[in-house]
């Protein structure tokens, strides 16, 4: 999978080698929607909301741009016990700061001087900075959690001006926290709003 990746990003590039390229240079920040994905069915997920910030560039090769990205986020998820006595009894909360650096294609579907709209997809490098849970459960440790994981992320975006957004979905790959007692995986939607510098 990894040769795959970087045999596209090498066509890409050298597609545009003899193309007249733009590059551009901004800072971000948005809203996270998270939660963890459980191996079990005695838990039941829920959502949390957070935030990211951070920076992008992007090469635009005409309708194709590569779009590397590095940005702070705070994520995590709620899982509650399902007790056939008490149900839903008891609550988790798992919650992680991680640095993202995803690394995507693009293509732009519109493609004016003003504004345009984009699809782009592409693997994300995520490392742990810190983490914690909150529970009752001696089960559960923020020992467990991986220090770093491989994910994906795709989605859409648009630019007005200087004005960038963007909506995407991004999925871990493999488990971000694995313990005898549960095996995890991280599902985000994130919004974001970005300014061009360059």
């Amino acid at each position: 999978m990894k040769k795959s990746i970087l045999i596209i990003l090498l066509t890409t590039l050298v597609m545009g080698v003899s193309a007249q390229y733009e590059f551009d240079l901004g800072l971000k920040a948005g809203l996270n929607n998270s939660k963890i994905t459980v191996n079990s069915d005695n838990y039941d997920p829920s959502t949390i909301l957070n935030y990211h910030f951070g920076a992008f560039a992007r090469i635009n090769l005409n309708y194709l741009y590569i779009q590397p990205e590095a940005y702070y986020s705070s994520k995590g998820g709620d899982i509650e016990e399902i007790v056939s006595s008490n149900p839903l009894q008891t609550v988790s909360s798992f919650n992680y700061d991680v640095i993202d650096v995803p690394l995507l294609l693009g293509v732009k579907i519109i493609n004016e001087e003003a504004i345009n709209l984009r699809i782009m997809a592409g693997p994300v490098f995520s490392f742990i900075t810190d983490s914690s849970i909150e529970t009752n459960d001696s089960r559960f440790s923020s020992t467990y959690f991986k220090d770093r994981f491989f994910g994906w992320q795709y989605g859409i975006g648009a630019d007005f001006l200087f004005l960038t957004f963007d909506a995407r979905i991004e999925n871990s790959a493999g488990n971000i926290y694995s313990s005898s007692a549960l095996n995890s995986k991280s599902n985000t939607l994130l919004l974001t709003l970005g300014i061009k510098l360059l």
